[in-house]
């Protein structure tokens, strides 16, 4: 694989990282949709903040190339898919990107060319949805003319220590020659080291189950959280006490969003139920999740109520609407269940995050944000309820000592607060 020449379909949290760091090795062209993102990058600007302006000059610098110009795709050999893969309103995957992609490649691949997936599926997707989509607009056969692979992305939006090449690698390939292959590309990038699967699907599932098994445990904690809040126990100081045992697993409870963990384990369950299986504890462990912004919402107004505020009008300050702490990724975000629950009540809400996007947060739901600089500890005052929903670094530091008003603190990060998961 010395000689390759990789495309790399997708330009976001996943795909950006992983092209920056084949530039280093290889010619490395990056392919995305939207020319404003090409533009960005090529000013060595990311906005997703994975990667900085040196190490983008650095990708720049190794003749990395970033277009949205198939043409400039057509002489590479090796192809990585790390495009999004969604649900539907119906909590359906969404195969559409995933689709387009394999549709955009297929009309350029060659003889002996190898297409890797990234991008997290249910088992048997890459077989039985991509390859026709390949086969179609190559005219190719599958495993004659070109060869698959997957390898399955772990990148950590946010996290600066765990990053791409520091990651152990799983990956397949369509044939046992092509997965040796696949496995060497990687290996001569990623440092933590790989692990060769026997074949895509068992790739595949592996990636599916890691995230589902993360939902499962957080829905359980989110149980525990309700019933010791029905006992009058601390679940922080329960999980702090159970965690001195060296096999017990330090879950917290919290909103279970963006586009991995509240996303994949519909992959599976759709998959499952294809097949004459309904699944139960992972859809179980869903339904609970998906619940925990009504829940949240629920809490707060009790805690209102048992202060004395009229809630009709009731001013509720919001901070965070990103999915996780310091990432500027808003997709998934569950903060949102919150918010429109406590609006279904009649509260008067502001939203402040000052890792988000304004203008994405108004697109995507409609949010018009309010700048961190207006959290002043007077304007703060004014609210009478405030939700911890991100526990971005700046956030910790604010001064939340009005007795008067409801302090709620999801992510249990605050000295103080009336509420908690």
């Amino acid at each position: 694989m010395k000689n390759s020449k990789i495309c790399v379909v997708g330009l976001g949290y996943v795909g950006l990282p992983l092209a920056h760091a084949f530039s280093s090795k290889y010619k490395v062209v990056g392919l995305d949709i939207y020319q404003s993102r090409i533009d960005e990058l090529n000013n060595a600007y990311d906005r997703t903040l994975e990667l900085n302006e040196e190490q983008l000059k650095e990708a720049l610098d190794n003749g990395i190339k970033f277009t949205c110009d198939t043409n400039d795709i057509k002489d590479c050999n090796v192809y990585i898919v790390t495009v999004p893969t969604p649900i539907d309103k119906h909590k359906k995957p969404d195969l559409t990107p995933l689709i387009k992609a394999s549709k955009t490649i297929g009309k350029v691949l060659k003889k002996d060319d190898i297409v890797v997936y990234e991008s997290t599926v249910y088992p048997g997707a890459t077989e039985e949805e991509c390859v026709p989509v390949l086969e179609k607009f190559s005219k190719f056969k599958f495993n004659e003319d070109f060869y698959c692979g997957y390898s399955p992305e772990r990148i950590n939006p946010g996290d600066k220590e765990h990053t791409v090449t520091k990651i152990l690698k799983v990956t397949a390939g369509s044939t046992p020659e092509i997965g040796k292959k696949v496995d060497e590309l990687y290996a001569s990038i990623i440092t933590a080291g790989t692990h060769l699967a026997p074949t895509i699907k068992v790739a595949e599932a592996a990636k599916v189950i890691e995230n589902s098994q993360r939902d499962i445990n957080i829905a359980f904690v989110n149980e525990l959280s309700m019933i010791f809040n029905k006992l009058g126990i601390d679940t922080n100081a329960v999980l702090e006490a159970a965690g001195t045992k060296w096999n017990f697993l330090p879950f917290k409870p919290g909103l279970v969003g963006g586009h991995c963990i509240g996303v994949d384990p519909y992959y599976l369950t759709h998959k499952a139920q294809e097949v004459g299986y309904n699944p139960e504890i992972i859809l179980a462990g869903r339904r609970l999740n998906d619940n925990m912004g009504i829940y949240v919402a629920n809490q707060v107004i009790k805690l209102m109520i048992k202060k004395g505020h009229t809630i009709e009008g009731s001013k509720v300050l919001v901070l965070g609407v990103t999915f996780k702490e310091n990432c500027p990724d808003i997709r998934n975000s569950r903060v949102i269940d919150v918010i429109q629950e406590l609006k279904e009540f009649g509260c008067d809400i502001s939203v402040s995050d000052y890792w988000a996007d304004k203008d994405e947060v108004k697109h995507e739901y409609n949010l018009d944000l309010i700048s961190h600089s207006e959290l002043d500890s007077e304007s703060i005052q004014s609210y009478e309820a405030v939700v911890l929903a991100v526990a971005h670094d700046k956030f910790k530091d604010l001064k939340l000592d009005n007795e008067n008003q409801v302090v709620f603190d999801i992510k249990s990060v605050l000295d103080k607060s009336d509420g908690r998961l």
